[in-house]
């Protein structure tokens, strides 16, 4: 009981930092405006959580062009020492060589676990209009993914059903991880 409460509050703890790390990596891509002066919320919510750990990291690991690699780097650590802590509270069973194969699962997880919540908010608002900055910076983040399926789907009696499709794809993206990691854990 206690290694399934411990489990769950490191799972939520890093789900929002880790998150919040690629989120920063993926606003940055977009070139979405973050600073404080350009009224998104959302921006200086995502430094608040990360600026601690992205910032130093900066001074270490250069950008990629327009990726922030720093901000790649602490999800992935943030993953990364999740699982090791859970690996120690099991008893350390086990290879340790398999947290970082596992924080890669992690990360990738939580990539469409976020784009999921993310186009769900972004297909509610597209119900609702409104004027509100966060729903343009929602847009704006789901627009790329969403691109090419618009490309291929027309809309259907004037609904544009991109959102149900990638929602779909991410599901099964999910399904394929899965079990991937179950196969990487075979093997390891």
């Amino acid at each position: 009981m206690l290694y399934q409460i411990v489990s769950l509050l490191l799972e939520v703890a890093t789900g929002v930092l880790a998150g919040a790390c690629l989120l920063r990596l993926y606003m940055q891509h977009q070139r979405i405006p973050m600073s404080v002066r350009s009224g998104n919320p959302l921006g200086r919510f995502v430094f608040a959580l990360t600026d601690w750990l992205v910032l130093p990291l900066r001074r270490v690991v250069p950008a990629l062009g327009r990726w922030d690699t720093a901000s790649l780097l602490a999800a992935f650590l943030l993953e990364l020492t999740q699982f090791l802590l859970l690996w120690l509270l099991a008893g350390a069973h086990g290879s340790v060589f398999l947290t970082p194969i596992l924080a890669g699962f992690g990360l990738l997880r939580l990539v469409i676990s976020a784009l999921t919540g993310l186009v769900i908010v972004y297909a509610v608002l597209s119900w609702v209009p409104t004027q509100s900055s966060i729903s343009d910076v929602i847009e704006r983040l789901c627009a790329p993914p969403l691109k090419p399926i618009r490309r291929l789907l027309p809309l259907v009696g004037g609904i544009d059903l991109s959102p149900l499709v990638l929602l779909v794809l991410l599901q099964i993206a999910g399904i394929v991880l899965g079990s991937l990691q179950t196969l990487a854990l075979q093997v390891g």
